[in-house]
């Protein structure tokens, strides 16, 4: 596999320095994507862009945050309107605990950086699917996603100029479609998460900013969210149908970095998990600082002579050396392989440890969009298993925290395409 050079490429991709991760000979596809990551193709101006606190009433920006109010029926405008609490989200996967001797589900988790609903009609295109193969994901939202142009000095980054970011600002039709998706994904059981706001990397990125600075963006991410009425001048929409301080529960960090300072802020919004972590096997999740930690995978790729990160954009990079247009000859073989090397991850612990599955995208066209046929084949093949639960990051969270940690910690000590005696770990 490539290493990457760090030089420009035609999509204008800032320099990267190269970053080293501690799994050997899998190393070269860790820094491949997350580095140059999905900064390196939406870094432009077009005008389409692409692209634990668990028991505990955690502190919410100095402030107790409110327990969820009980259900009454009524809808309750939250703030400009921009939001409301429309009772608990349906469509849920009930978590429960194991019995003794009992297999583990396989769960799989699809999850979507960015979540822009743009011209491609993506996010409206996976709803779909999911729906059609009982599957639920994470959407991870970028909040300015929901911020016009015009009032892009809203967005004041840390240690950028106010409304600078990495990445293009909507549209506002694509706002207007993008709030469609999330209702609508919302209503169908589907979580929404954050992939925070101006995706900076490298240099004066996330892993620059100090605790306070993350514990702006964050809260810039909920003002976003929470005043995309007043923002837009929009009076014709309705307000989301789930309050986004409640909502929001976890995210994935740009290009991975930061998680350490990320985590500390995370503790005071009480989130449940992170997925801002990468290389890691395919093991049981564990927790950092009382947050689940729900990382990129290794995967077996190429027939297993390496090991390739559950993320599209490092097929991208390996396959055809970061460019989104490659040899149009090649997506046919590109495509089989992204799919030959989701699927030797899922049987591996399918038929083995039965470990979670964590597979990351990008609502994206690249390669002619052969990623997204990809993880379309993916959907079809694995949510319909025997014993598979396609659920979100939220809902993992739920089924984890119910568990024994004696249990847990059994699970963890087995080798992905271990497959046990369950009575012996599982009592």
């Amino acid at each position: 596999m490539k290493q990457p050079s760090g030089r420009r490429r035609k999509t204008r991709a800032p320099r990267r320095p190269a970053r080293r991760h501690l799994v050997g000979l899998t190393a070269v596809l860790v820094v491949a994507s997350l580095v140059v990551a999905y900064l390196t193709l939406s870094g432009n101006d077009s005008t389409a862009p692409t692209g634990s606190a668990k028991d505990k009433a955690p502190q919410r920006s100095g402030r107790q945050a409110a327990e969820e109010p009980e259900w009454d029926g009524k809808v309750k405008v939250i703030g400009d309107g921009s939001t409301s609490y429309t009772g608990p989200q349906k469509n849920r996967y009930e978590p429960k605990r194991l019995k003794p001797g009992q297999k583990p589900p396989q769960f799989v988790v699809f999850s979507w950086d960015g979540a822009l609903q743009g011209d491609d009609g993506l996010f409206a295109h996976f709803r779909e699917t999911a729906k059609q193969h009982d599957a639920r994901m994470t959407f991870f939202l970028t909040g300015i996603y929901l911020v016009p142009k015009t009032k892009r000095h809203l967005y004041e980054p840390p240690q950028h100029p106010a409304g600078s970011a990495a990445i293009s600002f909507p549209t506002d039709e694509h706002i207007r479609t993008t709030l469609h998706e999330l209702s609508a994904a919302w209503k169908e059981g589907h979580e929404i998460g954050t992939h925070f706001n101006g995706h900076f990397c490298g240099d004066k990125g996330g892993g620059d900013w100090s605790v306070d600075e993350w514990r702006s963006e964050i809260d810039q991410f909920y003002g976003f969210v929470k005043k995309w009425k007043t923002n837009t001048g929009f009076t014709d929409l309705d307000p989301l149908p789930f309050d986004v301080e409640k909502e929001v529960t976890g995210g994935r960090a740009p290009c991975l970095e930061g998680q350490a300072n990320l985590l500390k802020a995370a503790k005071d919004y009480g989130w449940r998990y992170d997925a801002s972590s990468a290389g890691d096997f395919q093991i049981w999740p564990v927790e950092k600082d009382g947050i689940w930690d729900f990382p990129l995978q290794m995967l077996p790729y190429e027939g297993g002579k390496y090991q390739g990160l559950s993320m599209d954009f490092n097929f991208l990079y390996n396959q055809s050396d970061g460019e989104t247009d490659g040899d149009p000859a090649m997506y046919p073989r590109w495509q089989q392989e992204t799919v030959q090397t989701y699927m030797a991850g899922f049987n591996r612990v399918y038929y083995g440890s039965r470990a979670p599955l964590f597979i990351g995208n990008h609502f994206e066209e690249w390669n002619g969009g052969i990623y997204m046929k990809a993880v379309e084949e993916v959907i079809k093949r694995v949510c319909t298993k025997k014993d598979v639960e396609c659920v979100s990051f939220k809902e993992l969270a739920d089924w984890m925290d119910v568990q024994d940690p004696a249990v847990l910690q059994r699970l963890r000590n087995l080798d992905p395409a271990q497959s046990p005696d369950w009575s012996t770990v599982v009592k």
